[in-house]
């Protein structure tokens, strides 16, 4: 676009949701989340439009640097991986307690035990924890019952708890 200001306004309209979810996502409680989401526009929008060059990126990195902030007088903040990666890192380490434990052995670990899985599984995980659809869209997305849905994520979740349990 050629008016920097204008290509701004669109990036806060096209991913205002994607936006609002991740940050709901870490910040845990909604109106903490509002706020922030808040503070992430001002603050793009208190920018100079022609230094950004990637503008999603640059809403999503001060989203993270505001979870940061927040979360440096309290507990650690989620991670910011997409994909698969985030699912996994949301499984490593399920509570401050485990936090402490070598990430890297954790996380080899958890990847070895989703290889492990079924396809229909692991792709019912990821769809859930990841893309935060429910059960009945999963459903309709693999063309399975919802009933198989809730097996699934039952069943990799108890695969995945259990072959960690020795890392907890």
């Amino acid at each position: 676009m050629s008016d920097p200001a204008a290509g701004l306004a669109h990036v806060l309209l096209e991913q205002d949701g994607l936006l609002q979810r991740y940050i709901h996502r870490r910040a845990g409680h909604a109106w903490d989340a509002q706020d922030m989401v808040q503070e992430t526009y001002l603050r793009l929008l208190s920018a100079d439009p022609d230094s950004i060059r990637n503008p999603e990126a640059y809403l999503f990195t001060v989203a993270t640097n505001l979870l940061r902030q927040r979360a440096g007088g309290r507990q650690a903040g989620g991670r910011e991986d997409g994909g698969l990666d985030e699912v996994l890192d949301r499984l490593v380490t399920p509570c401050e307690a485990a936090a402490g434990v070598d990430h890297e052995v954790r996380s080899k670990r958890l990847h070895e035990l989703m290889a492990r899985l079924s396809p229909k599984c692991r792709a019912v995980l990821v769809l859930h924890y990841r893309d935060e659809l429910s059960y009945r869209d999963i459903a309709d997305q693999l063309d399975i019952s919802v009933h198989m849905v809730k097996k699934y994520i039952v069943k990799g979740l108890a695969a995945c708890r259990q072959g960690m349990g020795r890392y907890a």
